[in-house]
Parts: C-alpha cells; sequence; structure tokens
C-alpha cells in the first residue's frame, strides 16, 4: 500500500507541470522514476511514452497509466491514473472561473508568453533523452530521420507515422537477422515479458 501511495503522489506532483501536453511530463518523469526512485529504466519509459502517444486519449493520462502499471500492476495503474487526474481537474476548474476575469489581462498575457517556450524547450530536452536509448545504430537512426521528414514536410499524421515505424523496425529486424547481423534487439531478451508484464 505504501508503494501505491508514493505512486499517487508522485503523479499528482507531476500532474500540474504538463502546460503543452503530456510531453513536458517527460523530463521530470526521467527524473523521479528513473534516476530519483529508479523504478523503471530508462529505454522502458521511452518505450512507453511511445506507446502512449500511439493510442486515443490524453498522453500524460496514458502515460500515467502504463507507468503505474508497470510498477505495480492494475492497483498501480489506478492509483497512478487518478493521481495524474486530480489536480489538472481541480486547475481546470479553477482557471475556468478565472478565465473570463484575467484572459486579457497584459501580466497574464506576458506569463503565457514565457511559458510557450518554455514549454518547447522541455520538449526537446525530453526528446534529446529519449533520443540515447530510442536512437542507437544507423538503422534506428534512419527511422527517426524518416518519421521526421515525413512529419515535417507531408505532414502525416502522427499515428499513422508511428504506425511506419512500427512496420520498419519488424522489416529492418527482420533484414538483419536474416543476414545475421546482430542487433540492439538481440542484446535485450526481456523486451516480450516487458510488454506481456510477465515479470509482474
Amino acid at each position: 500500500m505504501k508503494q501505491l501511495f508514493d505512486i499517487f503522489l508522485t503523479f499528482f506532483k507531476l500532474s500540474p507541470i504538463t502546460f503543452g501536453g503530456g510531453y513536458a511530463m517527460i523530463p521530470v518523469i526521467q527524473q523521479e522514476i528513473v534516476e530519483k526512485k529508479r523504478w523503471l529504466e530508462e529505454e522502458e519509459v521511452a518505450d512507453l511514452f511511445a506507446l502512449s502517444g500511439s493510442i486515443p486519449g490524453a498522453i500524460a493520462i496514458n502515460t500515467a497509466t502504463f507507468i503505474g502499471y508497470r510498477i505495480a500492476g492494475i492497483p498501480g495503474a489506478v492509483f497512478a491514473t487518478i493521481g495524474v487526474m486530480v489536480p489538472t481537474f481541480f486547475i481546470v476548474v479553477v482557471l475556468s472561473i478565472f478565465y473570463g476575469f484575467f484572459h486579457d489581462h497584459p501580466k497574464v498575457e506576458a506569463a503565457f508568453e514565457g511559458i510557450r517556450p518554455a514549454v518547447v524547450a522541455l520538449i526537446v530536452f525530453a526528446a534529446y533523452k529519449i533520443r540515447k536509448s530510442a536512437v542507437v545504430d544507423k538503422t534506428t537512426f534512419a527511422v527517426a530521420a524518416a518519421a521526421l521528414v515525413l512529419l515535417l514536410f507531408f505532414h502525416i499524421h502522427p499515428v499513422l507515422v508511428i504506425a511506419l515505424g512500427a512496420a520498419a523496425g519488424v522489416l529492418l529486424i527482420g533484414v538483419k537477422d536474416r543476414l545475421g547481423i546482430k542487433t540492439a534487439v538481440d542484446d535485450s531478451s526481456q523486451q516480450l515479458d516487458y510488454f506481456m508484464g510477465a515479470d509482474i
């Protein structure tokens, strides 16, 4: 029960900083869950963020649910989800009440002018942190570069880009296996157990 409360409290503290979407949580999750509490490895968090972004729903809630489940099964998922939702709910209620009074206030506008670029910096930093565990060889670099091109120049929907990335990964790893080339997947035999939750 102590761990479940700890999971709730952790996501309760993380929730208010999700300005600009759940991706702003990534650096803080890395610090809290990977570096400080050592509940998960950096690679696991990167995989969970990728999974959370590829399914419907808010990425912050999806991520909290997946991470909570990974740490403590279904109870962990429930406590993490409630933890991340409660502060946001009350913040939105309060802001909704006062928005009509303050949305045109110069200082409020000035504050948001500072918040927006700060959120961009958080997302860029998160991408940099995830890069170390996601882009591990020439193949993964090529997939990342191709995905960036599709997003920037062809405006392909992110979900489709993720699906194409998954297909490219399966295809490229299959080709490498047939050629006898060792890949990062070969060094991570617990990946299937991880996604299936076999060690929970």
